[in-house]
């Protein structure tokens, strides 16, 4: 059963999306180990997102697996979170992460709040204490301090609403931020989310990314969406090699003497 957080609003579980092969970062070489297992500090990040996870008071993950799916479940075993995972496995993991995430639809329509998580993040705890803490749900962060280019997910607000949630932004924005992959959807919404992923797969469309069936409901004129500003908080995707270095060189220092503000 999952526990209350200690604001009392709701009943909150996380989806954690770790099934892919990370072939940007392995050039394709079905050796390398999932991203999720990637180590930092002595510790793999999806053991640092366990601990974090428990540590905010979240009751229950259901973690996608694909790629190497009995390696990462060597992994849970062996940090003694056989209780708090729930193993999802994919065995489509090849076509994309909206196929990933569709089989975790049923989480998503459990009648609790969702933390939505990609596996490959290394981060500083406040990001995701900053999501749990709100008094209320349909939560996205965004980070202002970024690389502008192809890449990166960004948010872009206008008049303090979100009017587009793209990697391409094609319209006028007050501001803008990268997105690093977190998002807290209220039960509603994440009931929401479950019929858009059903609706994308039924029809065939297993080639998007799980972004375009956020932003259905992101832009959605009925759909109350808070943003908060993480700018300054230490995170980072990591997508290639140069990322991995980052994160070893800064971006982990940056998280050990990181202290808030």
């Amino acid at each position: 059963m999952p526990v209350q957080l200690n604001n009392g609003i709701n009943h909150m579980r996380a989806i954690m999306l770790a099934a892919g092969t990370g072939s940007r970062l392995s050039n394709n070489d079905r050796s390398h180990l999932p991203k999720s297992l990637l180590k930092f500090g002595g510790k793999s990040l999806l053991q640092r997102h366990i601990e974090i996870l428990q540590s905010k008071g979240i009751g229950k993950l259901a973690l996608v697996v694909g790629y190497r799916a009995e390696d990462i479940v060597e992994e849970v075993n062996s940090i003694g979170a056989e209780e708090f995972v729930d193993i999802v496995i994919n065995e489509r993991f090849l076509e994309s992460s909206m196929v990933s995430l569709w089989h975790a639809r049923e989480t998503l329509k459990c009648g609790d709040d969702i933390l939505f998580m990609d596996a490959d993040v290394l981060y500083h705890p406040d990001l995701i204490g900053r999501l749990v803490g709100q008094n209320e749900s349909d939560y996205v962060p965004m980070d202002k301090n970024f690389e502008h280019g192809d890449e990166p997910v960004k948010l872009c607000i206008r008049d303090g609403q979100i009017v587009e949630f793209r990697k391409i932004i094609k319209t006028e924005c007050d501001e803008m931020g990268e997105w690093p992959g977190f998002l807290r959807w209220s039960s509603d919404s994440a009931s929401r989310l479950a019929e858009i992923i059903s609706r994308y797969v039924d029809e065939g469309k297993t080639d998007e990314p799980y972004e375009e069936a956020f932003r259905e409901i992101l832009l959605a004129p009925e759909t109350n969406i808070n943003f908060e500003d993480i700018s300054g908080l230490p995170w980072i995707e990591i997508d290639f090699p140069e990322d991995l270095i980052k994160a070893h060189d800064e971006i982990l220092p940056a998280i050990e003497r990181y202290v808030g503000g």
